[in-house]
């Protein structure tokens, strides 16, 4: 069995430009050849196959149509071995199935002709893989929606805390400038008792003073 492992078209046009990648090709079989090719798939991605078998005429020297003749198609998980798609058709069908999980899926084809008949028959095949954009995901959506409304909610509460956060901060600034005036004022008061008392206590020794001399002199 042949494998060719063919470009991640997919993940580049997803990548690059969001659009369906078209993979078209043709090759040739032997009667019981079967020849397969490697796809790296994202999950839940549809993958849609169209194939055109011809088979060599030695009358005709040349390829034609043969309705006896049909392809059988296997698709499979490398990573779990898991067959996704095994059916049988005509030599001129269509395959469509969906990956369950990301990675490397095989897609093998190959001629339903037994050992014993047209052992010597050759087939060509055209092969046409369109590979379209991802399923949409509606519980990821929802979930998601649900997960951005929680962070909304967060942030609405930490916009809160910060708000009373700093409503408190002006409390205690209105708070301790009351409490700096008050502080200043009583010491300007104290300050002036205190200038107060000098006075008084000047006059009341310069009054002492002065009767003491007067006193003095009368004697």
């Amino acid at each position: 069995m042949a494998y060719s492992r063919r470009p991640p078209l997919l993940a580049l046009c997803l990548l690059l430009v969001f659009a369906t990648a078209a993979n078209a090709l043709h090759f040739y079989l032997d009667t019981n050849e079967k020849r397969c090719f490697i796809e790296e798939l994202p999950s839940e991605t549809i993958v849609e196959g169209h194939y055109r078998a011809l088979e060599w005429s030695e009358t005709e020297q040349k390829y034609v149509e043969n309705p006896n003749l049909g392809i059988l198609v296997e698709v499979d998980e490398l990573e779990t071995q898991h067959n996704v798609v095994k059916t049988r058709g005509p030599s001129d069908g269509r395959f469509t199935f969906t990956s369950h999980d990301s990675g490397d899926h095989s897609i093998c084809l190959s001629s339903n002709y037994g050992a014993s008949w047209f052992t010597n028959t050759h087939i060509r095949l055209y092969l046409d893989i369109v590979i379209g954009s991802t399923k949409p995901d509606a519980e990821h959506d929802r979930s998601h929606v649900s997960e951005l409304s929680q962070k909304l909610r967060d942030l609405n509460m930490k916009l809160e805390d910060v708000r009373r956060e700093q409503q408190y901060q002006r409390e205690r600034e209105a708070a301790f400038r009351d409490l700096s005036e008050e502080t200043n004022s009583r010491a300007v008061w104290y300050t002036l008792a205190q200038i107060g008392v000098l006075l008084g206590t000047c006059v009341w020794q310069l009054r002492h003073l002065k009767r003491f001399f007067e006193e003095r002199k009368m004697h």
